[in-house]
């Protein structure tokens, strides 16, 4: 079973600087394709920054150059840095993993999902 646990959402000015993390349960980040998902209101949850098991990293061309998704194997914790935050970034982030996907941004494909995470932005 693998668990997944958000944390570091808040409420930040548009420039300002997140980082999120996603507690993981043992060799999940060893073995699976981990991902950060966002869902506004009203609009579909979407992919914003997704790393396989094995390094190569896809990102959503809203949040390159802003947004970096990393890993801490020995903390079992997978973290998504956030600068030069935008009203637009706001958003709940949801932590996903599965084991048979390559780095996708497709919420579909993920078959693990933590309970998210509350990001604000304001302008």
């Amino acid at each position: 079973q693998v668990e997944l646990v958000e944390s570091g959402g808040g409420s930040v000015q548009a420039g300002g600087s997140l980082r999120l993390s996603c507690a993981t349960s043992g060799d999940t980040l060893s073995r699976y394709c981990m991902g950060w998902f966002r869902q506004a209101p009203g609009k579909e949850r979407e992919g914003v920054a997704a790393m396989d098991s094995d390094g190569p990293i896809t990102y959503a061309d809203s949040v390159k150059g802003r947004f970096t998704i990393s890993k801490d194997v020995d903390k079992n914790t997978l973290y998504l840095q956030m600068n030069n935050l935008k009203p637009e970034d706001t958003a709940m982030y949801y932590c996903a993993a599965d084991g048979s996907i390559y780095a996708s941004l497709f919420a579909h494909e993920y078959g693990y999902w933590g309970q998210g995470t509350q990001v604000t932005v304001s302008s």
